[in-house]
């Protein structure tokens, strides 16, 4: 029976299917190759080692399934998956097509309803009031709506999961509701609600997926250009079709362009409006939050996580506070 990597404990053996990503070959100290990479499932994450490796994986396959077959251990008091060898080889391959794994819950989802987060979008498009604004988002989710669904929002940092975009996106919009409200007298709601909806529509082309699902890699468009580039044009192409006036298309355009804050954050401009500064606050947050929902999950009550590259290779303390207790 295949056990979630939640309930992996020290010097147990184990043999199931698990997602791989983070692919390293490296050399050891006396010179051979070692794997190195992650393993998850819905349950969370853990290491892979696996020494004198001669396997065939590479990182064109971060996001795949593979079965691997190993004992755990314990290294900087963390649990990490070492994989047995066996004949001279090492117990970890890629899924075949005779592998059974349909009863298995393997591919990290997002925690969410994705239905009702998909619904929740709807409805947020038809309370667009500006009809060029409502007609862009109608379009783009059109053409886009069976891939915006699934894909996750990004490869390592956050959100990169089945269904990560969506989630990503629909956690946005809440907010952006909500501060639009809160800054009504100076703010363009349906300019930021159309901003939030649309900035990462475009690592659709960014992103290219592995057979389960998960970024495997970025895409040639994606290295050379960018979500950000990539959304903007898409955006000024489909408003000159549909007869948007071109101020409109701009702000929307700079937005889509700005959200990333600063140019060291990969922005390609900074942002110039204060719908634009907002948004670009909106992504760091919910971003962020969901950097740090991730660390807590494998992370031990009153205890620190590891350093996160997200937050600058800072840690985060889970306490036992409980949100639900009543007083």
């Amino acid at each position: 029976m295949q056990k979630n990597i939640s309930d992996f404990k020290t010097g147990e053996n184990i043999q199931g299917f698990y997602v791989i990503s983070n692919i390293a070959v490296k050399k050891s100290r006396t010179g051979s190759d070692y794997l190195s990479a992650t393993l998850s499932d819905q349950s969370g994450s853990v290491g892979l080692k696996a020494w004198d490796y001669s396997g065939e994986l590479s990182a064109d396959d971060n996001g795949s399934i593979v079965k691997v077959r190993g004992i755990v251990e314990e290294y900087k008091e963390k649990p990490q998956l070492l994989a047995a060898r066996y004949g001279g080889s090492t117990n970890i391959r890629l899924l075949r097509e005779d592998d059974d794994i349909s009863d298995l819950d393997i591919l990290p989802t997002a925690p969410i309803n994705l239905k009702e987060s998909y619904q929740y979008i709807l409805k947020s498009i038809s309370e667009i009031n500006d009809p060029d604004y409502k007609r862009l988002c109608e379009e783009m989710l059109k053409r886009h709506a069976k891939d915006f669904i699934k894909i996750p929002a990004g490869q390592f940092v956050h959100h990169d999961f089945i269904g990560g975009l969506l989630m990503h996106s629909s956690n946005m919009l809440k907010i952006a509701e909500f501060l639009a409200e809160l800054y009504s007298d100076f703010i363009n709601k349906d300019l930021l609600m159309a901003a939030t909806l649309l900035h990462d529509f475009s690592k659709i082309r960014e992103f290219e997926l592995s057979s389960a699902g998960l970024v495997a890699r970025y895409s040639t468009e994606g290295m050379l250009l960018g979500h950000l580039y990539l959304g903007a044009h898409e955006v000024a192409i489909l408003s000159e079709e549909l007869g948007i006036d071109r101020e409109k298309s701009m702000l929307l355009e700079h937005l889509i362009l700005s959200h990333h804050g600063e140019p060291e954050h990969g922005a390609a401009v900074r942002p110039q409006t204060a719908e634009a500064e907002l948004l670009s606050m909106i992504d760091l947050i919910d971003s962020r939050m969901e950097i740090c929902r991730s660390a807590l999950l494998d992370t031990a009550p009153q205890s620190f996580s590891d350093k996160i590259f997200g937050l600058d290779f800072r840690k985060i303390y889970r306490h036992e506070f409980d949100l639900t207790s009543e007083e």
